[in-house]
């Protein structure tokens, strides 16, 4: 487990300056490079030690069995899981016959730098052999942001003391040796060597692989050109077999001289394109990136990231360790959608396998707000993939005697993977997710053209889904039974609050948007009749409210169930998935994660603050967070509650789920839902932010542990920053027309280069409720 203190806390960059080999696969997740198209784990550049090996593509994935006790109707047939497809980053040092392995000699020093600024991750290190010979390597390595199928190496070495026989071996190695993957050993036997050979080839400084996975065919191609700078003498040779291209660069150096290799390397992959086709297009690739070269990129990728830090950047002073995990976050999920283009946010994005790098409803629910107020066309992207997911989404409805669309509730490529049937099939919830998304995108950007040719679709279809699986009953309420809602340890039930006031609002956005776009609506077969019927349903939806207790209910009865036992439950009894059979969990008064309580945060209006406060003070007690996805929506409700001390201590967890390996599975890939959670607590926690309507609202105030909050948000053109004090906050425009928001209820119409300054009310003293035993947040 890494511990707070692995990273020296800076504002702009994650430095390690020693090397752990004990926790090697965690850093590899936190030093990953991506941009939503290509990803790199922060691997050694020497290939080994590792902790686990991984270069993916977005998207390229391989089929397996998913394992059944016993068949049932509807159950998915197979699973997919992204694989590691072709390495381009391997640079193999050998110093006069001695391998640079970090497991043997002496390492005099290492230093491995993030820079969340440039973009790159650089590595500082000296090292004696064995044979008592001393060399400093130092390389730069990022993935474009602007080129998005190029990735790059910069690899330095040069000796200490003596003179020094230098080899580097710059290599593709596809089908690498990885560690046995938990689980279903079939799954294991099927990712076994996945890639089969097409192509290999090796002419001078140039190398190109070209595989197919076995079993999905995708088509896979990765090439390599080289710089070399050495001194006079330095050679290079090529060669190549199925599995592996090696360019070795050979140089005698003196102390002080150094022998680099700038290495680019070009990714593709296709479902349909031929072999040629596949190796002309990373050759052309290769080409536009020699254009400008390794500098050219180095440009590139600061000048890309400065514009985004100028739009994105939220500022805390009074904690250096939360401002140095926001930027973090910010970064990791900036990458994760940056050119993604037509693809999933995968929930680890491009950082690791963990969930076999399958996509969930965290990337509608958590990750798509932060990118819709800093990166929108990353939004638009991602929601199109969902959109040309529907033809599996509505198959996957039609077998469920279901009108509309189902979306998956973990997918690759747009197919149900989940094969346990309660929190996948049950959670229809992901649904009304994605809905939620596209409304929100709209309302943020104005993008017209985007409601006309995606939204609609994708809220037609899902209102369709909600209306065929809910009923009226004799009274004429809507009921939706039967359903799994963000807490899974609640499989099942009937009218789950959140699911059914997201399905309300679902059912209402299609309502609306077919009257904005007839003529869309009727190529969907859409009429008066079935509106007005998504409309019914919606103003009957029910919502449990427990009178006597004076609080809403997570699902249908939920309040009668017995509480669980927290006495008995030691604290190395957590995550109690892993300890105690779902049937006792489901029946019981526990919560995994925000459920109700993330219910108050993105369906607000319909909880007024002293329900907010009550019903935060009944769930608390129960919510253990064995979902990393909880804490952050927890800060912004215990803000909004009043419990800012409370709320700080969350988003402290939500910001270090990573940096501290707080759930101590960092290396199978980072938390990006958690890492977004970071800012989702900071802006709509401390901020107060909300979208209501048309309308942003604030409601900003500050724990003690902060000084001041600034964050900018971009919303319909404008860029509007918001800058927090503990006793006011100023309301300015960099750049757009005026726009009218809300502080504390009150409307302020804000203008270019005329700042508005409002008072921060008082925060009312309230008791914090309690949290289970074992389960409160570590207080800082």
């Amino acid at each position: 487990m890494i511990t707070q203190g692995a990273y020296a806390v800076e504002p702009w960059t994650v430095r390690e300056t020693d090397l752990d080999l004990d926790v090697l696969a965690q850093s590899e997740s936190v030093f990953a490079l991506s941009n939503g198209h290509i990803g790199w784990r922060g691997n050694l550049d020497e290939g080994e030690p590792h902790g686990m090996p991984g270069s993916y593509l977005n998207g390229v994935h391989e089929l397996h069995p998913l394992p059944y006790a016993e068949a049932g109707y509807g159950y998915p047939e197979s699973g997919q899981t992204v694989i590691n497809v072709t390495n381009g980053k391997v640079l193999r040092l050998l110093v006069d016959d001695e391998p640079f392995d970090l497991r043997y000699g002496r390492l005099v020093s290492h230093e491995r730098t993030l820079d969340l600024r440039r973009g790159v991750l650089e590595r500082v290190c000296e090292w004696t052999s064995p044979a008592g010979t001393t060399v400093r390597v130092r390389s730069t390595r990022l993935v474009s942001l602007t080129q998005r199928a190029i990735a790059a190496v910069a690899y330095e070495v040069e000796p200490v003391d003596c003179r020094t026989r230098v080899v580097i071996q710059s290599e593709l190695v596809a089908n690498e040796s990885l560690p046995e993957p938990d689980g279903d050993p079939r799954a294991a036997r099927a990712l076994k060597s996945p890639l089969e050979p097409e192509e290999d080839f090796a002419v001078g400084s140039r190398l190109r692989l070209v595989h197919r996975t076995r079993r999905s065919g995708l088509r896979v191609a990765v090439a390599a050109d080289h710089v070399v700078s050495g001194p006079e003498g330095t050679t290079t040779s090529g060669e190549s077999n199925v599995d592996v291209a090696r360019l070795t660069v050979t140089s005698v150096l003196e102390p002080g001289r150094r022998l680099r290799v700038e290495k680019l390397v070009a990714h593709g992959w296709s479902g349909a394109r031929s072999r040629p086709a596949m190796s002309d297009q990373v050759e052309a690739a290769l080409a536009a990136a020699a254009h400008g070269g390794w500098q050219g990129l180095l440009d590139e990728q600061r000048a890309h990231l400065e514009d985004f830090w100028s739009r994105a950047d939220v500022e805390v002073d009074g904690d250096e360790k939360i401002q140095q995990a926001v930027r973090f976050a910010l970064f990791h999920v900036f990458q994760a959608g940056a050119r993604a283009e037509g693809r999933a946010i995968p929930a680890k994005g491009l950082t690791g396998s963990g969930y076999d790098g399958h996509a969930f409803w965290d990337t509608e629910t958590f990750v798509l707000p932060l990118l819709i107020h800093t990166s929108p066309g990353a939004v638009a992207e991602a929601l199109r993939w969902r959109q040309n997911t529907l033809p599996a989404a509505r198959e996957r409805a039609a077998q469920l005697g279901l009108r509309g669309a189902a979306f998956p509730w973990r997918t690759i490529e747009g197919s149900e993977g989940s094969a346990y049937w309660p929190a996948g099939t049950a959670a229809f919830h992901v649904n009304a997710d994605i809905a939620a998304a596209a409304v929100r995108y709209v309302t943020a950007t104005g993008d017209t053209d985007f409601e006309r040719d995606t939204a609609v679709e994708l809220l037609v279809e899902t209102a369709r889904l909600w209306r065929s699986l809910g009923h009226h009953d004799h009274a004429g309420a809507f009921h939706v039974d039967g359903v799994t809602g963000p807490d899974e340890y609640s499989a099942v039930a009937d009218d789950n609050t959140y699911t059914n006031l997201m399905a309300r609002a679902n059912l209402l956005a299609a309502a609306d948007v077919v009257e904005r776009h007839p003529e869309r609506a009727a190529v969907l077969g859409v009429d008066d009749e079935e509106s007005a019927a998504w409309r019914d349903a919606a103003g009957a939806m029910t919502v449990p409210y427990n009178h006597d207790l004076g609080v809403h209910e997570q699902h249908a009865g939920f309040t009668r169930y017995q509480r669980w036992d927290f006495s008995a439950t030691g604290p190395d009894r957590y995550p109690l998935m892993l300890h105690f059979p779902y049937f006792d969990l489901y029946r019981k008064q526990v919560v995994k994660q925000a459920d109700l309580v993330l219910a108050m945060y993105t369906c607000g209006s319909h909880f007024d603050d002293d329900q907010v406060v009550r019903n935060f003070a009944y769930y608390e007690p129960l919510t253990v967070r064995d979902s990393s996805l909880s804490a952050c929506c927890q800060a912004v409700v215990a803000a909004q509650a009043g419990h800012l001390g409370l709320a700080y201590d969350y988003t402290v967890e939500a910001a270090l789920m990573d940096l501290a390996d707080l759930a101590q599975n960092t290396r199978d890939g980072l938390h990006i839902a958690s890492l977004a959670g970071t800012w989702t607590a900071l802006v709509a926690g401390f901020g107060g932010m909300r979208l209501d309507g048309g309308t942003l609202r604030f409601a900003p105030r500050l724990p003690e542990q902060f000084s001041r909050l600034a964050f900018t948000v971009q919303f319909l053109d404008r860029r509007l920053r918001v800058e927090i004090a503990p006793d006011k906050a100023t309301y300015s425009l960099s750049a757009g027309r005026p726009l009218t928001i809300s502080h504390h209820g009150e409307p302020l119409a804000v203008r270019p280069d005329s700042p508005v300054v409002r008072t921060v009310p008082p925060t009312p003293r309230r008791s914090a409720p309690d949290q289970p035993p074992h389960r409160r947040p570590n207080s800082r």
